[in-house]
């Protein structure tokens, strides 16, 4: 068995306590390139009734993107969903991210489910996928904005999660979900209990889930959430909205 695939196997049976890397941010050093310096960008007018935000598709690399996408700006951030940190900028920013950003055509936002907690991130990245695509920011944002509350409630099903934890894998998301209390919250945004049962009971995609994640801590150095991205240069140092705007706005989203 390779590497990659006992890291697989044990990030899907990993309980919500198990941290892989870093959820905050460090000093990273110099990134491997300078943030993109240039002019101010001119706003790119959205498809004939709709505003670029409601554009969403997924992307050949596991993530979501929303936005204009041929956006000369190409943000892309590696967060875990159950990370605080990752919270805290997507409370902080993501409206205006959306509003002032994205709207205007410059910035496209791909978001790349990283797993930090195990299985806990696992099931919130299929959930959150569940839907069709255009609700997928929208539920993360409700999930950030919620955090707090839903982690109490998964900490209180610890035990039934690591019950779950040994069921063949087919059965064992559901029953995570269930223990977590994660399907009575989707259900109350729409994902029916028995929709969010058929999207969980795919091992394959949550093997893929795990596998990325590996992929990009292997391939790309990425050690902690969240992580960002801006035209394939690492912003060092930039783990929250007051950081990541001027950085946008630097490379011409004004």
């Amino acid at each position: 068995m390779t590497v990659l695939r006992r890291f697989a196997l044990a990030a899907l049976a990993a309980p919500l306590a198990l941290t892989l890397v870093g959820c905050g941010s460090k000093d990273n050093g110099t990134a491997p390139g300078a943030p993109p310096t240039g002019s101010a960008i001119a706003a790119v007018p959205a498809p004939a009734g709709k505003m670029w935000s409601d554009v969403v598709t997924s992307t050949p690399e596991g993530g979501m993107l929303m936005g204009n996408p041929n956006a000369p700006l190409k943000l892309v951030e590696y967060g875990s969903l159950s990370c605080p940190h990752c919270a805290k900028l997507a409370n902080d920013g993501m409206k205006t991210l959306e509003g002032q950003y994205v709207n205007s055509g410059r910035v496209s936002y791909e978001f790349r489910s990283y797993i930090i907690h195990g299985s806990i991130d696992v099931v919130l990245t299929m959930l959150a996928r569940c839907g069709d695509p255009s609700t997928f920011f929208p539920m993360i944002e409700q999930l950030y904005a919620t955090q707090d509350q839903w982690v109490a409630r998964a900490e209180q099903g610890g035990n039934a999660a690591q019950a779950a934890s040994s069921l063949p894998p087919a059965q064992r998301f559901p029953a995570l979900a269930d223990a977590y209390g994660l399907t009575d919250w989707f259900a109350a945004r729409g994902i029916s209990k028995d929709q969010a049962h058929a999207c969980l009971a795919n091992p394959d995609q949550a093997e893929a889930i795990a596998k990325r994640t590996q992929d990009w801590y292997q391939n790309q150095g990425i050690d902690e959430t969240p992580t960002l991205y801006l035209n394939g240069n690492k912003l060092a140092n930039v783990a929250e909205w007051d950081q990541l705007q001027p950085a946008l706005q630097n490379a011409g989203a004004r």
